[in-house]
């Protein structure tokens, strides 16, 4: 028995999840009190501030401010309605896929039939699977919809107004963008939680005891998540790597003007880019994995002791971690907001870090203490056809050793992509020479970034095996997404300052502001690069979670590499992960051409724009940009979502195990390399332009040949960084969890190609 009773239990989640969505809108309200009204002096009237810009209108730089936030606004929104609508179609006719392929194991009978694991039992017909993993799908693709929109929302409305809190100073500034980011962080974190809470107790009430059937069908949750994730990450990164390509090709190598310039065509669509792609696209794939790696540790629960003596609060375990994160974070994101200062920029870096290792010594302590309360101090596990003996103490180390790596990576990530460490120093060195020598270091550093990462993860993998089964692996997972709301606030921080910085610029804001709107941009972009990390190296322990979920309900008693139907298959699934990047990349190039051409003929066909006297047209770049990533963004989504479809009806439950494995092993260093990459050439390239040390001087000024030469680094980087990079951790998560959630279907009627020859 475990100490905390089931009454206890069902209070204290939801109790979480509303706490994180209050805490939420409490940061939302202290956002909101900074004014962009061009009526509001909003604290103008500050002596320091009147020092730091004598001569400036208040007035009309806080109304240009506004005019550009609505552009922005309006952009993102239009895209993200387009693209839902899209979306939409196809939720609905993927809902009715599963209804059928998972209604046709038993012919759509409505009789209840022996349980697959329990075989003395009696569970609830297949058509009941069908139904409810089809209802689980659309919730999970609805939240992770929600998610990323309510984030794009928060973004835009949090942009001017850090560019306005940076006359301040930069510590205003800083405070205004990671409030705006915990704001999405929470509510992200709490709103997953919640629904899938409430998702299991109304699916009990038709289930009962039939906790096997019940957990089985919430898998359908995580799919849907990750399947918008995947449209929304690949979406919204072509969007906004087009217009990103577009504007500094033309912008800043052929004209020589600066980023964000006002007289770049391409500039909103910029701006719009961060926000449907970088905040929107991360939220739904964040939320992705932990409706994943919840998902698998319920399955493997419900078929284990937890499951079979019916201990709901053993089988709320993972939830139960997921609520102590929430708290820990909320702890934790006060050390920024309100107990530390930022008062110089070097300290900006710093803080943000100071996040991941607070709210990971927390958690740790969290992990303990929900150990103790929720688990019995013996259990059996499910592995494989086996039962393990297994002891609390082994889960605490489980999801502990899941936290931890995931604090290696991030702090590898941060290594290999900041400009204040050698690696980024380098490579900003090698543009003495040209963008050749560039592109050598850049590609090197990325290769070498895969080594730290990998080893954390492999041994998160061995440690937690050897302690607790696929069980262990799969809380392992979610013990690294268990600071999600940190992690996502941390992440969300770096696209809403570089928006900022784009806000100060072409409001013609005076150079000290842009300074500071800078250096929030360059620690922001460290971080999107440690959410990144994040990201991946969970995507990689869910993945396998759900591979194991995968093979126990397949039936399948050994994945043999050595078998012709296995090995065909991981070769074919470890060359996916190019495939889709290929495609990916390539989308982006197609979308830059055409932004690259319209940005050049305006520039050459209206008088005047170079000069600043008339101003370009933005709506049609937008236009562009949105255009491409809606039409682009499909043939890459039905690789991925085809694949498990057509290996498991075509060749078999094993041959389809070779592919999940196959694409897990290459897809995470694939991943891995492509973002750091990407993230290395952006900073090597803002270590040239703020030339803060005698070395990056010798290097700049903007304009430079090295400058130049950094330029078309970062601007080969940005599709790996912000496309394929991230885009491949849900691939190789997404194919895993649509192959269990199908696994009935390819246990009885897969193999058909086999079947015939």
């Amino acid at each position: 028995m475990t100490a905390l009773s089931e009454e206890v239990t069902l209070i204290l989640i939801p109790a979480a999840a509303v706490v994180g969505i209050g805490f939420a809108l409490i940061q939302w309200f202290m956002v909101s009190r900074v004014s962009v009204s061009k009526d509001s002096s909003n604290g103008m009237k500050d002596k320091l501030l009147e020092e730091e810009e004598e001569g400036v209108d208040y007035h009309e730089v806080a109304s240009k401010c506004a005019e550009i936030q609505n552009a922005i606004s309006l952009g993102a929104t239009s895209f993200l309605f387009a693209e839902y609508k899209y979306l939409g179609i196809f939720m609905g006719a993927f809902a009715v896929v599963i209804f059928l392929f998972l209604g046709s194991v038993k012919g759509f009978s409505t009789k209840s039939e022996p349980c697959t694991y329990n075989q003395g039992n009696i569970c609830k017909p297949a058509l009941a699977n069908a139904v409810f993993s089809t209802v689980a799908f659309l919730l999970g693709a609805l939240t992770s919809t929600v998610s990323g929109f309510l984030g794009m929302k928060i973004a835009t409305y949090a942009n001017a107004r850090t560019t306005l809190e940076a006359r301040k100073g930069v510590g205003k500034a800083f405070i205004t963008a990671f409030r705006s980011g915990a704001v999405m962080g929470f509510l992200l974190a709490a709103n997953g939680l919640l629904v899938l809470f409430v998702s299991i107790n109304l699916f009990k009430l038709y289930y009962g005891d039939d906790w096997e059937g019940l957990y089985e069908s919430i898998t359908g949750y995580g799919l849907g998540g990750s399947s918008m994730a995947l449209f929304g990450r690949v979406g919204g990164g072509i969007y906004t790597k087009a217009a990103d390509v577009g504007a500094d090709l033309v912008g800043k190598v052929e004209k020589n003007i600066p980023e964000d310039d006002p007289r770049n065509p391409a500039v909103i669509a910029d701006n719009v880019g961060d926000n449907v792609g970088d905040i929107a696209g991360m939220g739904s794939d964040l939320f992705g994995s932990y409706a994943e790696s919840s998902c698998a540790a319920l399955f493997v629960a419900s078929i284990s002791s937890f499951g079979i003596t019916h201990d709901f609060t053993a089988m709320s375990y993972p939830l139960i971690v997921s609520s102590m994160g929430i708290v820990v974070c909320l702890i934790t994101t006060l050390f920024a907001t309100d107990l530390f200062e930022i008062k110089h920029v070097s300290e900006i870096e710093p803080s943000l870090k100071r996040q991941l290792l607070i709210s990971t010594v927390l958690m740790t302590a969290g992990i303990a203490i929900v150990t103790f309360f929720a688990l019995p101090s013996e259990f059996s596990l499910f592995n494989f056809g086996t039962e393990k003996a297994v002891k609390n103490w082994h889960l605490f180390f489980c999801v502990a050793i899941g936290l931890w790596a995931g604090l290696v990576i991030g702090y590898t990530t941060e290594y290999y992509t900041s400009n204040a460490y050698s690696p980024v120093q380098d490579v900003a060195d090698s543009c003495r020479t040209g963008a050749a020598t560039n592109v050598i270091f850049g590609l090197a550093l990325g290769y070498k970034s895969v080594i730290i990462p990998i080893f954390a993860i492999a041994i998160a993998i061995y440690v937690s095996f050897s302690l607790a089964a696929m069980y262990g692996i799969a809380v392992a997972a979610l013990g690294m997404l268990s600071t999600i709301a940190t992690g996502l606030a941390i992440d969300a921080y770096g696209p809403i300052s570089d928006n900022a910085g784009g806000i100060a610029e072409m409001a013609g804001m005076s150079h000290k502001i842009r300074e500071r709107t800078d250096a929030l941009d360059a620690a922001g972009n460290t971080t999107a690069a440690i959410g990144k990390g994040f990201a991946i190296g969970s995507a990689a322990l869910v993945s396998l979670a759900l591979f194991g979920a995968y093979v126990s309900r397949a039936g399948i008693k050994a994945v043999d590499v050595l078998t012709p139907k296995v090995f065909i298959g991981l070769i074919v699934g470890a060359m996916l992960p190019y495939w889709f990047s290929a495609m990916t990349m390539k989308s982006v190039g197609k979308a830059a051409l055409k932004m690259v051409e319209e940005v050049r003929r305006q520039f050459n066909s209206i008088p005047g724009l170079m000069e600043g006297r008339v101003k370009p047209d933005y709506a049609n770049c937008v236009k562009i940009s949105t255009d491409a990533s809606i039409r682009e963004m499909i043939p890459p989504g039905a690789l991925v979502m085809l694949t498990p479809l057509i290996a498991g009806t075509f060749f078999g439950v094993e041959t389809l195990a070779g592919v999940l494995a196959g694409s897990l092993v290459s897809g995470v260093q694939v991943a891995i390399s492509a973002s750091n990459t990407g993230g290395a050439w952006d900073n090597a390239k803002k270590y040239i332009e703020a030339g803060a040390s005698e070395h990056a001087r010798t290097l700049g000024p903007k304009g430079s040949d090295p400058h130049k030469a950094a330029v078309i680094g970062d601007t080969i980087g940005d599709p790996l960084k912000d496309t394929s990079g991230p885009s491949l951790n849900i691939l190789i998560k997404l194919m895993a969890v649509e192959s269990l959630v199908f696994a009935p279907f390819f246990a009885a009627h897969g193999g058909l190609l086999f079947k015939l020859l």
